[in-house]
């Protein structure tokens, strides 16, 4: 399937102000771009591109004073398969776990592990490991905490997410990392685009999270704020935490005075 994708952000700056984006497709993706993912800015200024130290793809800029708008406007191919799906996927021991994904079984900024071990190992204890474990962290906190854009903070961690019990597709990943770091299996967030493919449209699009699990040797994703398979889902980048995959980070002010989203799916090509 094709997926049209795309963005556009509006910022109001008092001052110039150095920014860091991350807006561009993941480099697993790059092959499935149809047209270019470039990041746009009006007014035109220089954009530098980088790879942070999780691989996924930086620009810098240095953004006048006055408005500023970036977008991009772009098709990439999917496979228009839902996520995979492996219920014997093992659980490994920590000591075969291969070194460069030992990091996301560290708690970070906003999954704190050291606040919320005990409650993880009262609650999955007693839950088969795998496959099985996972998806008993993904059905609690699915369950466990309501959607509402009106309870959205950058600040929220996943141990205020639990103790309210509201929020917006980041808690949910925060919350379900957390877990699953406190029971040993490595857990990672994601960034991207997720369209409504195969599901009612619900809601204004925005950019959503999800995690990946590290099971049997590989990563595999889950959801905890949709709690079922997805079909075309963009990967922009992955980190601990949603401080790794921020879409914009500002050093100095810059207001958000517009925000549009926009990803899905196309008829094929003739």
């Amino acid at each position: 399937m094709r997926i049209q994708t795309g963005f556009e952000i509006t910022y109001d700056c008092p001052a110039p102000v150095p920014m860091m984006l991350t807006l561009s497709v993941h480099p697993s993706r790059r092959g499935d771009l149809e047209t270019p993912d470039w990041v746009r800015t009006d007014p035109p200024l220089d954009v530098r591109q980088y790879l942070d130290g999780f691989g996924n793809i930086c620009s810098r800029i240095l953004a006048p004073a006055g408005r500023l708008t970036l977008s991009a406007d772009f098709v990439i191919r999917d496979s228009g398969l839902v996520d995979d799906y492996a219920p014997e996927a093992p659980q490994m021991p920590v000591q075969d776990l291969p070194d460069d994904v030992l990091i996301f079984l560290l708690g970070s900024r906003y999954c704190e592990t050291d606040r919320l071990s005990d409650m993880a190992w009262r609650l999955f204890e007693n839950t088969p490991t795998g496959w099985a474990r996972v998806q008993a962290i993904v059905d609690y906190v699915h369950n466990h905490i309501r959607f509402d854009y009106q309870h959205a903070r950058p600040t929220k961690t996943a141990y205020e997410a639990h103790a309210e019990a509201v929020g917006v597709c980041r808690d949910y990943a925060h919350l379900a990392i957390a877990f699953c770091r406190c029971m040993n299996i490595p857990a990672r967030y994601c960034t991207g685009y997720l369209g409504d493919i195969g599901v009612p449209t619900i809601g204004v699009m925005d950019f959503s999270a999800w995690f990946e699990v590290y099971l049997g040797g590989r990563w595999y994703t889950f959801d905890a704020r949709n709690n079922r398979p997805r079909i075309g889902r963009v990967l922009i980048a992955r980190g601990r935490d949603a401080v790794d995959v921020a879409i914009a980070n500002t050093f100095g002010q810059a207001n958000l005075a517009g925000f549009k989203v926009t990803a899905y799916d196309l008829p094929e090509a003739a």
